[in-house]
């Protein structure tokens, strides 16, 4: 790779990591192609990447970045994790490491705050923000729901009503 390549793989690293809320730096030494393929998949899926990186040129991409301060976990055969959801990386990471013993999370900065393997583990265990506009919209349409519901019931008790007393009358 030539200064100019690298330079460039510099510039577009910075500006990927700009836009992210969070990044977790993990190891992942062991892991074949295959798992790491499949690791960027579900990341992928969720929203989040995966990248392998080059220790060097991820410090100097980190450089004036809000997450600078992981320059320090730089060390050995490492791979970011970032997303723009703060839970997307940090749970597929997680559940990746659970299956897969190979990948090992360093620690990771959520908005510039540094957060140890148990920080990490914590946000993965938060609802994602998919998860979490679902369930505000589940909230906000049952009050609806139970309005209309309400809302039709004495209709319905009215017509069950009138139709008791006109069986009546046709009885008598």
């Amino acid at each position: 790779m030539n200064r100019e390549q690298k330079q460039d793989l510099i510039s577009s690293l910075n500006a990927l990591i700009q836009d992210q809320t969070f990044v977790a730096v993990t190891h992942y030494k062991g892991l074949s192609v295959k798992q790491l393929e499949d690791l960027r998949g579900k990341a992928r899926e969720a929203g989040a990447g995966f990248r392998v990186t080059k220790n060097r040129l991820t410090r100097l991409a980190l450089a004036g970045t809000k997450f600078e301060n992981l320059s320090d976990l730089f060390t050995g055969p490492t791979a970011i994790a970032y997303s723009e959801d703060p839970v997307a990386a940090a749970k597929v990471c997680s559940n990746f490491a659970k299956d897969n013993e190979n990948l090992v999370i360093l620690g990771g900065s959520l908005d510039g705050e540094v957060m140890d393997l148990a920080q990490v583990s914590a946000l993965a265990k938060l609802p994602s923000m998919d998860e979490l506009r679902a369930k505000i919209v589940g909230m906000i349409s049952t009050p609806a729901t139970r309005i209309a519901g309400v809302l039709q019931a004495p209709a319905g008790q009215l017509a069950r009503v009138l139709n008791a007393k006109a069986q009546q009358g046709e009885a008598a």
